[in-house]
C-alpha cells in the first residue's frame, strides 16, 4: 500500500560534507541537483529544494537555447555531460558570454 508523504519540491538532507553547504548553494545529487534552501551546518539535516527555476553559474564559453538539457560540473551549468550531473533544462536563451543560465531544475 501506498502512502502518500509530501509535494516533493524539497526533500531533507543530510550534510556529510567536511564543510557548511550555504543557503543557495547547488548541491549534487546521484542523478540531479538540489538547491540549499538553508544553510546546512556539517552533519545536520536541512532542506534541498529539488524542484523550481534558478539562475545557475553557468560556462561563458558557450550559448544555450530554451529546452535545452544542462550539466552541473565544477560549480557551472555546461552542455557537456560528461563527468557531470543532469541540472535541468534551460528556460531563458544564454548568450556565449554570459555567465548564468536560467534552469529550470527537477
Amino acid at each position: 500500500m501506498t502512502k502518500y508523504v509530501q509535494r516533493g519540491e524539497t526533500i531533507d538532507y543530510t550534510n556529510a560534507s567536511a564543510s557548511k553547504i550555504a543557503a543557495g548553494e547547488v548541491v549534487k545529487l546521484t542523478n540531479l541537483i538540489g538547491i540549499a534552501s538553508t544553510d546546512i551546518p556539517v552533519g545536520s539535516v536541512g532542506a534541498l529544494n529539488v524542484i523550481g527555476v534558478y539562475d545557475i553559474p553557468a560556462v561563458n564559453t558557450e550559448a544555450f537555447t530554451v529546452g535545452q538539457a544542462v550539466y552541473f560540473k565544477d560549480g557551472k551549468v555546461q552542455s557537456n555531460e560528461t563527468d557531470a550531473v543532469p541540472a535541468g533544462w534551460v528556460i531563458s536563451p544564454k548568450a556565449t558570454a554570459g555567465t548564468v543560465a536560467r534552469v529550470k531544475i527537477g
